[in-house]
């Protein structure tokens, strides 16, 4: 799972080993490896950016399934802003070197976050890229909840609950692909 010491990967992280599941957590944060290794996955210390040592990683690993639930944000939502550009590559750079890196080990599924939110070029071709090679793709309503940037009431509509969000994502581990949208007013 690449994303996984974010807001939503630290809860689905509990939720996979609960289910039986062998779980590959991959970081950028050398800082974060340990709490990885006491959550029981196996640590993965990379970056999304480094083609080569990502396909390495990956095929390392041979995952059934590639989980992206990789982003870019800031703790407070008034640096939004400023961690867009960063976001937009993991959505699309980012995006492509785990496709690669999922096809090279010949990973049977592929998961990605999206939003349900709004859209735009970068988000478009995201998930195109992920449709394209067979995978899921999951659209979040905004996150509210311990965590997230709304942690004590909740946003306007096309929202969800981080854990609920979690929950919700599981089922969609083991396929169907195509686009899923996963909202409190109960779509997926």
């Amino acid at each position: 799972m690449a994303g996984a010491t974010g807001v939503i990967g630290i809860r689905l992280l509990p939720l996979m080993l609960a289910e039986g599941h062998t779980v590959a957590a991959m970081t950028r944060t050398p800082g974060k490896i340990g709490g990885l290794r006491v959550a029981g996955v196996t640590p993965v210390l990379c970056d999304l950016f480094d083609e080569k040592s990502l396909t390495a990683a990956v095929k390392g690993f041979q995952p059934d399934v590639v989980v992206h639930q990789a982003t870019d944000l800031p703790d407070e939502l008034e640096k939004l802003a400023d961690f867009l550009p960063g976001n937009a590559r993991i959505r699309s750079e980012g995006t492509r070197n785990l496709l690669t890196a999922a096809r090279a080990a010949k990973a049977s599924g592929f998961v990605a976050q999206s939003v349900a939110f709004f859209s735009d070029a970068v988000i478009e071709a995201h998930e195109k890229g992920v449709i394209s090679a067979g995978g899921t793709v999951l659209r979040y309503g905004q996150f509210y909840g311990p965590g997230t940037f709304y942690e004590n009431d909740p946003p306007a509509a096309c929202r969800i609950h981080i854990d609920e969000a979690a929950r919700r994502t599981m089922p969609f581990l083991n396929g169907p692909p195509g686009v899923f949208t996963i909202t409190d007013d109960g779509s997926s």
